[in-house]
């Protein structure tokens, strides 16, 4: 039996963060040159929220940091049981929890991902399929990647299965994957962005990853080519009955944030995403 872990035992320590006041194109830069997609939000070193990829894409008309972040975004203490933090991300529905001490400052920071090598340190044997709930929304190989990346502005849904005719899984593919191929009008974006061209050592990858602001604002352009062309091809599967704790450890040696379920003959039967992996914990 794995020894109970608390938040401190798991979190990131001293995260960077975002202070108030500020504005989006100085978060994005500090996301961009630390390859974050998340980061908790303070002010003369109280912690007031979280801001997160995800926010900018839902604001794209905003400016100021403070109209953009998460305000209501869930907290935890240091001496809080990872099994809390499990409860809270299912419960909101986030990947991040920010890590409070007694005096409201911001100690660390906790991700879905973190809790994995805990999942996998218990040797939880029973069979994934009893924690899958969320959607599977598999993609027919054909469709144009237009379409697909508007499949998940409405669904929130941010990588997706891709099947061929025969429903066997063949693929798979996120917004990561999407960008990757998007050109992008790179001069109007660096000077939106007020990058200098000694600046070229940055990611200009991760840029495309974080601002879906520039699609949004036509300042991207997506190629007319079907999503069999950008997807991962062949990604690693397992079963329904693949054990708790072996799916965790794939997920963490792999950097996954999902993995497809396939039946024998590989046929997609659902999507295994971090969120439901946790629910072990409770």
């Amino acid at each position: 039996m794995a020894e109970k872990k608390k938040v401190k035992d798991l979190m990131t320590e001293d995260p960077i963060v975002a202070e108030l006041p500020n504005n989006r194109n100085a978060v994005i830069r500090e996301m961009v040159k630390n390859q974050l997609t998340g980061m908790p939000v303070v002010k003369d070193g109280e912690l007031k929220g979280l801001i997160t990829r995800i926010d900018f894409f839902n604001h794209p008309e905003e400016d100021q940091l403070a109209l953009i972040y998460r305000k209501e975004q869930p907290r935890v203490s240091p001496d809080d049981p990872a099994e809390k933090s499990a409860r809270l991300f299912i419960e909101h529905d986030t990947h991040y929890l920010p890590v409070e001490d007694d005096d409201g400052a911001c100690v660390g920071i906790l991700t879905t991902a973190d809790l994995l090598p805990y999942i996998e340190e218990k040797g939880i044997s029973d069979p994934i399929e009893g924690v899958i709930e969320r959607k599977c929304i598999p993609v027919y190989e054909k469709t144009p990647i237009k379409v697909t990346l508007q499949m998940m502005s409405l669904t929130s849904i941010y990588s997706f299965p891709v099947v061929d005719s025969d429903t066997v899984l063949t693929g798979i593919v996120t917004d990561r994957d999407l960008f990757d191929l998007t050109e992008i009008n790179e001069g109007l974006a660096k000077s939106e962005l007020g990058l200098e061209d000694d600046e070229s050592t940055w990611s200009w990858q991760g840029i495309k990853n974080v601002m879906n602001l520039y699609y949004e604002e036509s300042m991207i352009e997506l190629p007319d080519i079907p999503v069999e062309e950008v997807m991962v091809e062949d990604p690693m599967s397992v079963y329904n009955q693949t054990e708790i704790s072996e799916a965790a450890n794939i997920m963490k040696e792999n950097d996954f944030g999902q993995l497809p379920v396939v039946d024998e003959m590989d046929n997609l039967e659902m999507m295994l995403y971090e969120l439901d992996i946790i629910k072990a914990l409770i």
